[in-house]
């Protein structure tokens, strides 16, 4: 029997283990799929401490597509025809080069953008780093993660000093109180979730609290669910603070010498008597009284969160706000207790971990922070000064520098911005003005690909050796058990040799990824996420690890952060923040009298460049659609399955209508999958718009106002919508 290769599903940030086997083994037939592609075997991995054997059908289906639509070798754009011809790697790397040297010389660094993605292996996030931010002196990387978890992470930073979530999986089976909020985890993390629904139903004293406008498959298992109205969760937690003091539930020892900031937090829950949240919220205040009655009944209270509060204007505050029930009633630090945020992508934590997003520095170190720069730059052996002190462009700022002709090369790593940012019209029209554009990536066709100047193939999942962190900061070695189609390279092994053709060749000159991952860890020494007693030979050996882990841990992983209730502040204490809500950025007006929602579905991941690709995943959700309520239907004459057309300030969308209670009145809802490859005029992030959260600068891409009326196909439309199951081919396969 061959032995499989132990890896991580490259899907959520659930981070389940499997275990991989070749397609062909001693006695067994070997499977194929429709093209005569070898097909990979994929299990669970029963001896993975987060996922403990168990797979969703994503992760049971990866294999599926590794060899469908692969990129295998650079495109380059000929400018007379506007069309891609193949090229090699020599002239692709050199034009890159040449590209990034004029821009150096005619706009300066801040010319320069990246913008990755949680796909990324630890590794290839790492690089990139001390490309862009220590030898080219700029720190416009950027990643999808700003779409996902930045506002977590501002959170996080600004209440206990540090990013990193200080919970557990385990916790998830040891808790008295779950309280989900913003979070469709049935779906969208539903191992994770699998795991809390197990012990929810042995322990019938234990009680789940979903807080979502819709009815979804996490809110069906719940004790209580809070449809409140999209915007009011603010309004909702601080109704729950003011009946916890009104009841005198504080841990008044915690709150003197272990937090700050307090009283001030105090003062405002005078405004959140239960009857003005229940309006506020669109709910009845004696359901507002049971969550709070549920919170301060439970010794251990464990919050859960996702996309829901975080792509929020409010994000960071909604996060805080959150974290303000956490520290007001100590619910923090010990098992069964804390605030939880569920990551969206499978190595957005090592992301964070090694800095990446623009105000980031690797080893949770801050831009703006003299002494984490001088850190960095000593390390690096890098000029004092070299790493600028101002952060760099997000993704969107990077999108208005295109607007103005400020940025002169825009690279674009393992995303598909073109689906996935906010007001897409104005993206597409910002990126046709790029002077240069880098598009990398394993899957071709996409619909980023089609504004790229050079694409080039990065091998994936599978493919290279790397690291991944998950939700509970678990670290998984993801070894390489097959070889890159094509001349496809690692994403790292990309940026280095850039990086060298640049003039930097001692600062990129690494043997394989293991040697990446050593340097790396040595920047987490002392730090919160102290990883320096992980490496890849325990990882094989002993299998995931935890962080921090180090020579202080003994270097044993640990499960939990802040047990010692001392926080990395300068005064170790957590910091209370006192907000009131703001509300949506986009409220519903009498012009755009709804408000439009958006989300995942359990089969799908992100804009479907992979899961498009496999026939399972495809069949489970053939077309996308619109949530929404029998009221709201019936005042505009849509049946069930007939089309609605959705318009917003910034754009339209048509779609078939599902009409269902799931979702409240005055709200509906769209998957967030399909771009223009997989369907006509279904892109739910034409309708966003770009506003964002101050602190974290994530966008609301939750929720904007639009108006609805039905809409009739005509015959031709009806036909493509037929072929809605596979993507538009292009004229050349490469």
């Amino acid at each position: 029997m061959t032995e499989p290769t132990k890896t991580l599903c490259p899907y959520c940030g659930v981070g389940c283990g499997l275990e991989v086997l070749p397609p062909a083994q001693p006695g067994k037939p070997t499977n194929r799929d429709k093209y005569g592609n070898p097909i990979w075997q994929v299990r669970g991995d029963r001896a993975h401490p987060s996922s403990q054997g168990m797979v969703c059908v994503k992760g049971a289906t990866i294999a599926e597509a590794i060899d469908k639509d692969r990129l295998r070798h650079p495109l380059i754009r000929d400018s007379l025809n506007d069309s891609f011809r193949q090229a090699t790697w020599e002239e692709a790397l050199d034009r890159i080069t040449r590209e990034i040297q004029a821009t150096l010389a005619t706009h300066g660094p801040d010319g320069i953008c990246m913008y990755g993605s949680g796909q990324f292996q630890t590794e290839d996030y790492y690089i990139a780093q001390k490309l862009l931010k220590g030898c080219l002196g700029t720190n416009n990387f950027d990643a999808n993660s700003r779409l996902c978890m930045s506002s977590a992470v501002a959170g996080y930073i600004q209440s206990f000093g540090s990013d990193g979530p200080p919970c557990c999986y385990d916790d998830l089976e040891q808790t008295d109180c779950a309280f989900l909020i913003g979070t469709n985890a049935a779906e969208c993390h539903p191992i994770a979730f699998n795991r809390l629904r197990k012990y929810h139903k042995r322990n019938r004293h234990v009680k789940m609290i979903v807080v979502d406008p819709r009815r979804t498959a996490t809110a069906e298992a719940a004790d209580l669910h809070l449809p409140i109205r999209p915007g009011t969760d603010i309004d909702l937690l601080n109704g729950i603070a003011h009946l916890l003091m009104q009841w005198g539930c504080l841990d008044l020892t915690f709150l003197d010498e272990c937090t700050t900031g307090f009283p001030a937090y105090a003062a405002i829950l005078a405004d959140y008597p239960p009857e003005v949240v229940a309006e506020r919220c669109g709910i009845a205040a004696e359901a507002v009284e049971l969550a709070a009655r549920y919170w301060a009944d439970s010794k251990r209270v464990l919050s859960l969160w996702s996309m829901g509060v975080n792509q929020s204007s409010e994000g960071t505050a909604k996060v805080r706000t959150l974290i303000n029930l956490h520290l007001m009633t100590a619910q923090i630090g010990r098992p069964g207790a804390g605030p939880f945020s569920l990551t969206g992508q499978p190595n957005a934590m090592g992301g964070r971990e090694a800095g990446g997003l623009s105000h980031l520095l690797p080893g949770y170190r801050l831009v703006k922070n003299l002494q984490h720069r001088s850190e960095l730059e000593v390390q690096w052996n890098l000029a004092p000064g070299s790493i600028s002190p101002e952060p760099g462009r997000t993704v969107w700022e990077m999108i208005e520098g295109l607007e103005r002709s400020e940025v002169g090369v825009f690279w674009v790593a393992a995303t598909n911005p073109v689906v996935s940012l906010p007001d897409l019209e104005r993206v597409k029209a910002a990126m046709l003005r790029s002077p240069f554009t880098v598009y990398q990536d394993a899957y071709y066709p996409t619909e980023t690909a089609a504004y790229a100047h050079v694409v080039l193939p990065a091998a994936q999942w599978g493919e290279k050796t790397g690291t991944m962190t998950n939700s509970e900061r678990y670290v998984t070695l993801c070894p390489a058990f097959r070889d890159p189609v094509g001349s496809a390279r690692p994403d790292w092994e990309i940026f280095a040799e850039v990086g060298r053709r640049l003039g930097y060749g001692t600062h990129f000159d690494f043997a394989d990824s293991a040697a990446v991952h050593r340097e790396f860890v040595q920047l987490t020494r002392d730090r919160v996420c102290d990883m320096t007693a992980i490496s890849y030979e325990r990882l094989r050996t002993e299998g995931p690890l935890r962080w921090p882990c180090s020579e202080i841990t003994g270097g044993v992983s640990v499960p939990r952060l802040y047990t010692q209730l001392r926080f990395p502040t300068p005064d170790g204490r957590a910091r209370f923040a006192a907000y009131h809500s703001r509300g949506l950025a986009e409220p519903p007006d009498p012009a755009y009298p709804w408000v439009l929602t958006t989300g995942r579905l359990y089969g799908h991941w992100h804009t479907m460049t992979r899961t498009g690709r496999i026939e399972k995943t495809r069949q489970m959700h053939p077309q996308p659609f619109i949530e929404i309520h029998p009221r709201d239907a019936a005042q505009l004459g849509i049946q069930e399955e007939s089309w609605v057309e959705v318009r917003s300030r910034r754009g339209k969308g048509r779609f078939p209508a599902k009409i269902t209670t799931a979702i409240a009145p005055g709200t509906v809802f769209v998957p967030m999958h399909w771009g223009s490859l997989w369907a006509d005029d279904a892109e739910a992030n034409a309708l966003m718009h770009p506003e964002a959260c101050p602190d974290s600068k994530q966008p609301e891409l939750k929720a904007c106002a639009v108006q609805l009326a039905p809409w009739t196909p005509e015959e031709s439309s009806l036909d493509s919508m037929a072929s809605i199951s596979s993507p538009l081919s292009m004229s050349t396969t490469y």
